[in-house]
This record gives structure tokens, sequence and C-alpha cells, in this order.
């Protein structure tokens, strides 16, 4: 009677084993397109960016949508399904997808798996003091940055479709001529700004490229990670920038929470001094899909124009 038990516990650990292996697969063979590259990117703003260089070609798939925190992201079972049955995995790198390092590492053991930030040199990272020795993974602040992983974009999809190379530097040529004008628009748009008054207070620390690319203070609660927490001490120190340099108007994230930001408001209040919430500005995450803000060039359009109505 055990040898007997022994067996058919085997045989339905079998059958399970079996069931899970066929149904893991999102799309069958025969469903694919096999004119149609499949792109799973990590974030909007690279979805984005494959979509524009991939054009009809491309199936492009983001695992975080409009709102999500790519520092705290972690990897579903879906997600990890998404990306074995994709053609290439692109993501930011430079520890932005914190939580998620492993799983595209091994995910690049089995197909094209792409680094974005890996393409910028060196000299043009930030290196903030607080991020230990880590590189500001936020790139995309910087339009000409951006522009850089366009070019990693446009490669790696011709490894991956060679025969449509002409397709993707076409494409590529075409949006980086955007790129370029969204880059002198943001440049206008902040030299507006008095310099005195030319500073960006947000949640976290998200806008170093930004500031750095476009002369404009930059000034974080949380540090380059949301995953860092933020006290009374971090509070004050920016409710005395702002007291000080008689800042009118600070920013919330729509990926982080408000309270942080609120508390800073407040805080300026009790010394006397009235700051507005000058809008939400997207950091971490595109806005909604079909928006102008659902789009990389919308969104650092949207935030040049508010940090300017604001501050000017």
């Amino acid at each position: 009677m055990q040898r007997r038990g022994f067996f058919t516990q085997l045989l339905a650990l079998f059958l399970l084993l079996t069931v899970a292996v066929t149904g893991c697969g999102t799309t069958s063979p025969t469903d694919r397109d096999a004119n149609t590259v499949r792109v799973t990117a990590s974030t909007g703003m690279i979805a984005d960016l494959a979509q524009n260089i991939g054009g009809d070609v491309v199936r492009v798939e983001a695992l975080m949508g409009p709102g999500v925190d790519p520092h705290l992201y972690k990897a579903s079972q879906g997600d990890i399904a998404k990306m074995a049955d994709a053609d290439l995995v692109l993501y930011n790198g430079l520890h932005l997808e914190g939580k998620m390092i492993d799983v595209f590492e091994r995910i690049g053991r089995d197909k094209k798996a792409v680094a974005v930030g890996a393409v910028i040199p060196q000299e043009k990272l930030l290196f903030p003091e607080a991020f230990e020795g880590n590189p500001d993974p936020h790139i995309w602040f910087d339009v000409q940055l951006w522009m850089l992983a366009t070019d990693a974009v446009r490669d790696a999809l011709i490894q991956v479709a060679p025969e449509h190379k002409a397709t993707f530097e076409a494409n590529a040529t075409q949006y980086k001529k955007q790129l370029e004008s969204l880059d002198a628009y943001a440049r206008e748009q902040i030299a507006a700004i008095a310099r005195d008054q030319r500073v960006l207070v947000t949640a976290h620390d998200a806008f170093g490229y930004f500031g750095n690319a476009y002369d404009i203070d930059v000034q974080g609660l949380q540090g380059i990670s949301t995953d860092a927490e933020y006290g009374i001490k971090d509070v004050q120190n920016l409710v005395d920038t702002l007291v000080e340099r008689k800042i009118k108007a600070v920013f919330v994230e729509s990926s982080v929470p408000k309270k942080a930001i609120e508390a800073v408001v407040e805080g300026a209040k009790a010394r006397g001094h009235h700051v507005m919430i000058g809008g939400e500005l997207f950091s971490d995450a595109l806005g909604d899909a079909g928006t102008l803000e659902g789009t990389y060039i919308g969104m650092v359009r949207h935030n040049v124009d508010a940090i300017a109505k604001s501050l000017k």
C-alpha cells in the first residue's frame, strides 16, 4: 500500500508540473506574428522609446505603468512570463530597478536583455554622495543623455531583427530630431526663471540630471531612491531653504506619496512663509496612456511648463 501511495503521489506531481510548464507561456507560437519584434520594457519611458524607434515593426509592453515606483517594484510571475516571451528585454539599469537586478541577469542568460543606462559614458553620470558610490539612475531627465539611450535601443533592435535595420535607423534619426527640439525648449523655459528663484524642490532627489542640464538647483526630501527614509531634520533643512530664498513653490510627484512635501509646506507656513504646491511632476513614471504625459516628450514638456509657470 505504501508503494502504491508513493507512485500515486509521483503521478500527481508529474501532472502538476506538466500543467505548469504548458500554461506558463503567454503566447503560443501559432499566435505570434513572425514579422513582429516583441519587446518588454521595465518602465514607461523605455517602452515609449522602443515604440518610437520600432514603429509598426514592434509590439512593446511596459512592466511598470503610470504612478509606479521602479525603485520599489518587484517582478510578478506574470512579469517574468512577459520577459520570457519577448524577443528583447529593455531596462534602465544603474540600480533604478533595484529589486529586479537578479531577474534581469537571469533573463539575460537566455535572450537579449539590454540596460539602456549602460551606454551613458562614465563622465556624464552623476554620483551623489548619499547614494553610496552608485550613479544616479534618472538619466532621462537630461534629454541629451536620452538621445544616447535612443542609440542603445536602436542598436538592440537591429541585433534581434537585422532585417528591419533601415526602419529602425530612420525612426531613430527622426525621433532624435524631436528630442533636440525638446532639449532646446527646456533650456529656453528654465532660463526665463529668475536665477534666485531657480530652485526645484521635490519629494525625492530624481531631478539631478535635469538640474545639471538646465541650470536649476534641485533639492529632494528623500534621496535618489524612494527606498531611503527622511526625518524631521530633512524636512527642517528644506524649510530653511524655502524661507531663506523665498521660494514660491514646491512640487509633488506622480509616483511618490504627497505627505512628504505637504510636511515641508506646513513647516514653511509655521515660519510665516507661504509656499504653494506648484503641481504634479512625472518623475519615475509616465502619465496615463493616451494622454500627452503618457509619452516621454509630453512628460518632459509637462514638467518644464509646470516648473516655469510656478517659479517665474
